[in-house]
C-alpha cells in the first residue's frame, strides 16, 4: 500500500513506544486524499490501525463533536 501525507495537521495522543495518533491529510495509492487518523511510528515508516473519512465526514464530526458531554464516556460505562 502506498501512500503520501499530504498535510500534517495535529497529534492527538503519543504513546509510550513513540508512535503517534495523528490527524493528517493523506494520498492513498495516488487517489484523492482524504482526512486520515491513524497510529504512526516516528520516521512514517509503517501503518497502524486508523481511521480515513472524506471531507464531508469530517465536517460533519466537527459540527457534532462540540455538542458533546466531555464526560459522555462515563455516562455509556456498563
Amino acid at each position: 500500500m502506498k501512500f503520501q501525507i499530504l498535510k500534517e495537521i495535529a497529534v492527538l495522543k503519543e504513546g509510550k513506544n513513540g508512535w503517534r495518533k495523528e490527524l493528517n491529510l493523506v494520498s492513498w495509492n495516488g487517489k484523492e486524499p482524504k482526512y486520515d487518523i491513524r497510529w504512526w511510528p516516528p520516521n512514517k515508516s509503517d501503518i497502524g490501525k486508523g481511521l480515513t473519512l472524506m471531507p464531508d465526514e469530517l465536517f460533519q464530526l466537527g459540527e457534532v463533536i462540540p455538542m458533546l458531554s466531555r464526560d459522555l464516556h462515563i455516562i455509556h460505562q456498563i
